[in-house]
């Protein structure tokens, strides 16, 4: 084993301080302005931060909170939504958005009733077998629910160590060093209130075009504070525009709508049917009357132009079609996911 020199020696006890120093400041300044009131940091279990670091993946925490109550509300616990069904998941997460993570929970939940005898996992690798969770969700559920020593690196983390040591973000090589120095700078001690304290600080008060320097307890040593913040624009890609055409069945109380099975966005939701000259296919019967509407719905890589047509009957029919469909009582609704815009016309149509 080769011998360490005085000056690797020095070295190592200056980034051993460097570390302490940003941990203890940031778990301190979480003692006294975290967002305690977080409804997923009250009464924290393994099953309950899983729930909400899958549901805060590329979604703001104000958005998520509402999402979050209500999914606890009809499973506070893995034993509860071990008997969940796909749909029953997706119906709770109608409105949030990218619904793959809906599908991973249930694939994830599967997997654990069937692998860990329904228990939640609490070693990286199992953590990492689930689908949906990656490095940085792995660390946040060891941390944050077992108080385990384990680095995290989503957005707002990542933001704080970029700017803290100056990383140039634009670097192919930057994931490495910031995932070092997350490394780093994670305490054996008090991971809790450093896990949850460093994520506060890049969510309020690093934030990505003000940060608020004066309040952030690491700005002796942060390497860019109170200087001009150079923001780093994405180049906007033009996304694709699709045009779609559906066509809504509906009687008094009941709509004809169908399961998306083909794998693209909305998978598994139910929506109307989907296609032109719907007059002319055998699905429909003539309505008893009928309107148009035409309004726009983005995606996050895609632009939807949707024209929906709107048949009124006086009572349900048979359908003629291999595609799975149901006729749903308004009053049932709410047990199906549906795509945001589907639901939203649904809710609005007298």
């Amino acid at each position: 084993m080769p011998e360490i020199s005085l000056t690797e020696i020095i070295l190592l006890n200056k980034l051993e301080n460097k570390s302490i120093e940003f941990s203890s400041s940031i778990c301190e300044w979480y003692k006294q302005f975290g967002r305690k009131d977080l409804p997923w940091r009250k009464k924290v279990t393994p099953y309950r931060v899983w729930i909400s670091e899958v549901m805060l993946q590329q979604t703001q925490v104000k958005t998520v909170i509402p999402y979050f109550d209500k999914f606890i509300s009809k499973f506070p616990d893995l034993d509860s939504l071990s008997t969940a069904t796909e749909q029953e998941i997706l119906a709770l997460w109608t409105g949030l958005g990218f619904y793959r993570r809906a599908k991973n929970i249930y694939a994830a939940k599967q997997i654990i009733k069937e692998n860990y005898n329904n228990e939640f996992p609490s070693s990286f690798e199992g953590l990492m077998s689930l689908p949906g969770i990656g490095k940085s969700t792995a660390g946040a559920i060891l941390s944050i629910a077992y108080k385990k020593s384990f680095p995290i690196l989503d957005a707002n983390v990542k933001r704080v160590i970029a700017r803290h040591d100056k990383i140039d973000l634009s670097d192919k090589k930057s994931l490495n060093k910031l995932w070092y120095l997350s490394e780093l700078y994670t305490p054996n001690r008090k991971i809790f209130e450093y896990t949850q304290g460093i994520m506060d600080i890049g969510a309020t008060v690093c934030s990505i075009k003000k940060p608020s320097c004066e309040e952030c307890p690491v700005n002796s040593t942060c390497k860019t504070a109170f200087k001009e913040i150079e923001i780093i624009k994405k180049v906007k890609k033009d996304k694709a525009c699709k045009e779609i055409f559906f066509t809504l069945a509906h009687s008094k109380n009941e709509f004809l709508l169908f399961k998306k099975n083909s794998k693209s966005f909305w998978e598994s939701l139910w929506i109307p049917y989907e296609g032109k000259e719907t007059r002319s296919n055998t699905i429909f019967k003539k309505p008893h009357k009928s309107n148009i509407k035409k309004f726009s719905h983005a995606l996050s890589h895609l632009d939807l132009n949707i024209t929906i047509e709107i048949f009124d009957y006086k009572k349900p029919f048979q359908v003629k079609t291999n595609l799975e469909y149901q006729w749903i009582n308004r009053r049932d609704i709410k047990n199906y996911g549906l795509p945001k815009p589907i639901k939203h016309i649904i809710d609005n149509h007298v």
